[in-house]
């Protein structure tokens, strides 16, 4: 029985191997504002969210809009969600309560501490079974209701009265009843535990017990080696019942093991969402398109992991770049261009994971991995310049990526003058572009946004950071051709005449 909250086919693995990329792209995006707030301080979701929003990039867009129904479902009925939770934790921790007879030798103590495991195993499970008939009625969402009828067909009477049963004559308080053959020399050997049917005894039994059928003999109290030997047998007969029995609590755990993850994943969408919606921020599940021809529109496209520093709603962003493989971003000093490119890099991890995203409207086709190369500050511990660092950064790239990856530059190769750091840029964006990759490029380089505007192609598009009459900055990007500055002397004005 697998939960399968996650992937419709296949189980989460909390342990997977993150993308090569993982800590630059987290860096680069501020990503852990984010995983911050969508844990809430909560050890398990802090180490889930980052697992799924990472391997998201495999996600196909069967998955994707399978987690989106999911969520919706999670939104919808919260209280119920973490009602599983909560119970799938509960059963999780009871486990502490049996760690004494599990490590002990002896089968016989291994099976008495499995059948007490197994009976408060069967306790949550009863309870989840109940939870998914009296509530299951309201959930609309693939996997919640493939869940939700896997617990009724896999847990239904039959199953409880099975337990029940096994678990009686498990714990053996009717003695044990073996089968056995002779071996070589007379010795006993091919031991089984055996089903007992005992006879229904009367009440008089207890006072005057019947005559034993067959040959039977006792034990001396004092005879410790006589027991020894006796022990040695009954663990020996009941070792392969204890370890099956110990191999389904084994089961049972994973399965609220995996549980408990799949649904810490949605608890931590909530997080967020409950955050942004208090911020006044938008959200919106996206329209997810397949790979191939490039899709990219948006409106009121925004930062969350800004929004959250600063425990504001901020400006928001339209993009319209359908067919666009180039998106050239320039325009006045701090005027939210390198804002606006984190937004796009967040918003499409957030939609292949699954996730709504921070938009008011969102449309995407889905990339294989996604990379970032930022302008990095002044490092002590580099080996090298600044622009032999940007180049060491780019090869490594250059060696992962692949058709149909999406890739954001901000305001790469401007450690070199204008003109080198141009003619390199163009070369590495049109190789980029050749083989079918998405570039986003905030650039300070006018050489460089001006060569590829010349071009008039097609599957370009030129976004401008505006700038208000009186200096100001309004943080909007509007569709306009390069000019050849960035506003420099108003931040110098704004910085020292302040």
């Amino acid at each position: 029985m697998k939960p399968h909250l996650l992937y419709p086919d296949q189980d989460f693995n909390i342990k997977a191997a993150m993308p090569w990329n993982t800590v630059v792209l987290s860096k680069d995006l501020e990503l852990q504002v984010l995983f911050d707030c969508m844990s809430g301080g909560d050890e398990l979701l802090a180490e889930v969210v980052p697992g799924v929003f990472h391997s998201s990039v495999e996600n196909n867009i069967t998955t994707i809009l399978y987690r989106q129904a999911i969520l919706k479902d999670c939104i919808s009925f919260r209280e119920i969600v973490q009602e599983i939770y909560d119970l799938s934790f509960a059963a999780i921790e009871s486990r502490k309560s049996s760690w004494l007879g599990i490590f002990t030798s002896h089968a016989t103590s291994v099976l008495s501490s499995s059948v007490s495991m197994m009976r408060v195993y069967a306790g949550y499970l009863l309870r989840l079974r109940t939870m998914a008939v009296e509530q299951g009625k309201k959930f609309r969402s693939e996997g919640f209701l493939q869940f939700i009828h896997t617990l009724q067909i896999e847990l239904d009477d039959a199953y409880f009265d099975a337990i029940e049963n096994n678990l009686s004559q498990l714990s053996l308080k009717s003695g044990i009843l073996t089968a056995v053959r002779l071996v070589e020399a007379n010795k006993g050997g091919g031991y089984s535990l055996q089903q007992y049917e005992g006879k229904k005894r009367k009440w008089w039994h207890r006072f005057f017990p019947p005559k034993i059928e067959g040959y039977y003999f006792n034990i001396h109290p004092r005879d410790e080696s006589g027991i020894q030997a006796l022990q040695q047998i009954n663990d020996e007969i009941v070792s392969r019942a204890a370890n099956t029995l110990a191999q389904s609590n084994d089961h049972i755990l994973q399965f609220f093991t995996l549980l408990r993850q799949e649904l810490a994943f949605y608890l931590g969408c909530l997080n967020l969402y409950d955050k942004l919606k208090a911020l006044g921020a938008p959200v919106a599940f996206p329209v997810v398109a397949p790979p191939g021809s490039p899709v990219h529109c948006a409106k009121a496209l925004y930062d969350p992991c800004l929004a959250l520093s600063m425990s504001k709603q901020v400006v928001g962003n339209d993009l319209s770049a359908d067919q666009c493989r180039l998106i050239m971003i320039s325009g006045a000093n701090q005027g939210g261009k390198s804002t606006f490119l984190r937004s796009i890099g967040v918003a499409q991890l957030m939609m292949q994971s699954g996730m709504f995203v921070a938009a008011a409207e969102y449309r995407a086709n889905i990339t294989n991995q996604v990379f970032t190369h930022f302008k990095k500050e002044e490092d002590h511990t580099m080996q090298s310049g600044k622009f032999d660092e940007e180049l060491s950064r780019m090869n490594d790239i250059a060696s992962h990526i692949r058709p149909g990856n999406l890739i954001l530059f901000n305001e790469s190769f401007a450690a070199t003058n204008e003109r080198e750091g141009s003619e390199i840029a163009s070369q590495i964006v049109t190789a980029l572009i050749e083989k079918d990759i998405r570039v986003f490029f905030v650039t300070h380089l006018y050489d460089l946004a001006l060569h590829f505007y010349e071009k008039k192609s097609r599957e370009s598009l030129f976004l401008r950071a505006g700038r208000l009459e009186d200096a100001g900055r309004d943080f909007k990007l509007k569709e306009a051709a390069p000019l050849p500055t960035s506003y420099g002397p108003d931040l110098y004005r704004k910085i020292f005449d302040d």
